[in-house]
């Protein structure tokens, strides 16, 4: 079980809703950033449930939007930087939309959910929710979003997301918040690279 929860945990780092207001950052949120650290809120994407599990986290990406921003339009390429993603494939896909179903495992455990993702390459941003008709497994809720601005040379990045699974709320809330961080610390770690 405990395995199971943290699986649901991680997997919740796949999940999203726009956002289109500013988000309540710190007072001392600049330095932070620019010392490297990542800035976790409890801000939920915009229609989240109120059951839903999740936050925000912001931090500055050592390189390029464009960079930041073809990593992130990559589906097939998101095991590269998602904790236990052992898998993306595109179903369907047309201009600003795409139909992705993720497999997420660890150890003998594995499962597998859809996911509905709507990019606009001009704001830079992704926004996703579960796919209906489709096989969810643990899911019943995931939402959120990606956003991508500009910063002194560098990447803004924003990552939302907001989760509810057939477990209790209590036995995922940590793991899904941990997401959050192990994402954007993998989407950091290739895009610097590259």
């Amino acid at each position: 079980m405990a395995a199971l929860c943290v699986l649901v945990g991680l997997a919740c780092g796949l999940v999203t809703a726009a956002h289109t207001t500013p988000l309540p950052l710190p007072d001392d949120h600049e330095r932070r950033l620019a010392a490297g650290e990542i800035i976790l809120l409890d801000t939920l994407p915009p229609g989240a449930s109120r059951d839903a599990q999740g936050g925000t986290a912001v931090a500055l990406v050592r390189a390029p939007v464009e960079t930041v921003w073809s990593i992130l339009v990559d589906y097939p390429g998101h095991p590269r930087f998602y904790p236990r993603l052992v898998s993306a494939e595109v179903l369907k896909a047309s201009e600003g939309h795409a139909l992705v179903r993720y497999v997420v495992a660890i150890g003998l455990l594995s499962f597998s959910f859809h996911m509905d993702k709507y990019q606009d390459a001009l704001r830079r941003r992704i926004e996703w929710q579960l796919a209906t008709g489709h096989s969810n497994s643990l899911f019943r809720e995931n939402s959120g979003y990606w956003q991508v601005d500009r910063r002194d040379g560098a990447s803004l990045v924003t990552y939302a997301l907001a989760v509810r699974t057939v477990l209790p709320a209590f036995l995922t809330r940590a793991a899904e918040r941990d997401s959050l961080v192990d994402t954007i610390n993998g989407l950091r770690r290739l895009a610097e690279r590259s």
